[in-house]
């Protein structure tokens, strides 16, 4: 372990003085870094004395975790050009060679190269947060909680492993400066929405969710290396010299992963679709465990946590019921008011949304949108026991019906988003890495075309004319 460290610290002390005695770097940086906090703390005082003339009280509270997160997030943009010629720049420049000689393994170098690439932002990132701090002190402004100022902090951290673990890998998939750095869009453009979407946390007041953030940022961070570790080779970065993109072989290589060794539909559904359900069986399981845990945590907070803000008592919960039976006629005209295509097509789209989700995510944020919709399942059922129907029945008369398919089919969609994840961050010294990714991509293609899609046509069909009819039966008796 501690030669490990050694041999670390060795390429990332060799980045460390490239970087430091380059003037073309240092030089910007410090001016940005130094003149930022100065501008941020004049836009402060403006707003400051603007909102206690007009009482915007609430928003001043959050105005300063506000401006610290955006200062710390500012020169982690400019920094990230570092990480994205880590390794394409000393292969244009000629000096990776020597590096690539020398006897460190591939993890060794590759971890090296990524402490630079974390250390070298992170100074000037939390460089300017103290200036401006410092600047700050001399104002009668409240200073946010330890906990607050702690959180963004983090949240800092965990966006230059973010982008920096991305950028590395650009830059040893990239084969020239030029291309890593327009694919540098791919990292920042995100990551804004990312801080939008945080600044909106902060000004709400959720602190709680924040925590949450920093941790799901950990996760997508960690798996990033790992996907960076599984795919790096040297010899790949020596024996690549210029980047083809041929559509023909793409599609040929697309169409023959989703249609396999089969000759017609009936052996590609006897033949290929058994054997892309046994390749998921491992995340299967995983997927029904998490569903099952999910709808049980989702009901048991449901049926303790309600009745603490809203008093059931059994008169409400009869009028509830007498609600209920009263327009249970609404049924009849479902199909009117909820035509079949508009079911299938939102139900399908959810699916790809879960898809997307999963893809800019390492199946993390398509797992997590998974667990909402079963978390709603749980709801559901925690409020019909809250209002004496019984949740096992309830659950087989209203949502088993057309959930028997549709259930099945955001299990598989699901089982083949989290199988894409794994794979993506496997070793496979004999394929790429796009070509891993076009090989996953066609493996939920071809679930999606041949089980999910027809799954949906089935459970939309009888939510609609079926599931009703059963539900009027059923009433009664719930």
């Amino acid at each position: 372990m501690r030669r490990n460290w050694d041999a670390i610290w060795l390429v990332a002390r060799r980045e460390f003085l490239d970087q430091f005695r380059d003037w073309r770097i240092i030089v910007p940086m410090f001016v940005l870094v130094s003149l930022f906090p100065f501008i941020a703390d004049n836009t402060t005082r403006q707003a400051v004395n603007f909102m206690n003339r007009t009482g915007g009280g609430l928003i001043l509270d959050r105005l300063i975790p506000f401006v610290v997160l955006v200062i710390g997030f500012f020169p982690l943009t400019f920094t990230l050009i570092v990480a994205l010629e880590s390794f394409v720049g000393e292969k244009e420049r000629g000096t990776i060679e020597p590096l690539l000689s020398s006897p460190l393994d591939d993890r060794q170098m590759y971890l090296g190269k990524l402490l630079v690439g974390t250390v070298t932002p992170l100074i000037f990132s939390y460089g300017s947060v103290l200036l401006y701090l410092f600047l700050l002190a001399r104002r009668s402004v409240e200073f946010p909680s330890v906990y607050m100022l702690t959180l963004i902090l983090l949240l800092t951290f965990a966006h230059a492993v973010l982008m920096v673990s991305s950028a590395i890998v650009i830059s040893v998939q990239a084969t020239t400066i030029r291309a890593a750095n327009l694919l540098a869009s791919f990292v920042v453009v995100p990551v804004a929405f990312l801080l939008q979407g945080e600044t909106f946390l902060i000004f709400w007041g959720d602190e709680g969710v924040l925590f949450y953030v920093v941790i799901g940022l950990t996760i997508l961070s960690g798996l990033l290396i790992r996907l960076g570790l599984s795919h790096f080779k040297r010899e790949y970065l020596l024996g690549r010299e210029i980047d083809t993109l041929s559509f023909k072989t793409i599609g040929r290589m697309f169409l023959k992963r989703v249609t396999g060794n089969a000759n017609s539909i009936f052996e590609w559904y006897t033949i290929e679709i058994p054997a892309m359900l046994r390749q998921l069986r491992r995340p299967l399981l995983i997927v029904i465990c998490v569903a099952v845990i999910t709808i049980a945590v989702s009901y048991a907070w449901v049926v303790t946590v309600t009745p603490e803000f809203i008093e059931i008592t059994p008169a409400r919960a009869q009028n509830v019921r007498n609600y209920l039976a009263e327009n249970l006629g609404n049924l009849d005209v479902l199909n009117q008011n909820v035509p079949l295509p508009w079911l299938f097509l939102s139900n399908l789209r959810a699916t790809v949304v879960f898809f997307v989700a999963g893809l800019v995510s390492f199946s993390t944020l398509g797992v997590t949108l998974f667990m909402v919709n079963m978390a709603l399942i749980g709801g559901v059922l925690g409020g019909a026991s809250l209002f004496n129907y019984s949740p096992v029945m309830v659950f087989v008369v209203a949502i088993l019906p057309h959930g028997l398919f549709e259930l099945t089919a955001v299990f598989i969609s699901t089982a083949a988003v989290l199988n894409m994840g794994a794979v993506l961050v496997t070793p496979q010294p004999d394929r790429s890495m796009g070509e891993i990714f076009l090989l996953s991509l066609a493996d939920w293609f071809r679930v999606l075309i041949g089980l999910v899609v027809p799954l949906l046509a089935v459970s939309s069909v009888i939510e609609v004319y079926v599931t009703p009819l059963i539900i009027k039966m059923a009433f009664p008796y719930l």
